[in-house]
């Protein structure tokens, strides 16, 4: 039996995808070594709140808003160890994405 399809959300990954930044983070959570070396526990966890919204420079809030986006969208997963909250990219939505874009229009 193949392996079972992610179901997305195609609208809610377009409205997600509308804004630069959100498009940013998604980048830079692509290679968290290079752009959040300095974080201290480990990026298996996922990259920090924190160090998100210091690289956006930005409030907490208008990123904390962002993130929520696209987690609602499906394109990153989050968890919370002690006080904080790492985010990392969900790439098992973004390819079900990626390919429902290269052959389903």
């Amino acid at each position: 039996m193949p392996p079972k399809k992610a179901a997305i959300d195609i609208d809610a990954i377009h409205k997600a995808l509308a804004n630069p930044l959100r498009r940013e983070i998604l980048c830079w959570l692509r290679e968290p070594g290079r752009h959040f070396a300095d974080q201290e526990h480990p990026l298996d966890f996922g990259v920090c709140a924190g160090l998100i919204d210091r690289r956006a420079g930005l409030s907490q809030s208008t990123v904390s808003a962002h993130l929520a986006t696209l987690q609602r969208a499906g394109l990153l997963t989050s968890r919370r160890v002690g006080q904080w909250i790492f985010y990392k990219r969900n790439e098992a939505t973004i390819q079900a994405f990626l390919d429902y874009m290269d052959g389903g229009l």
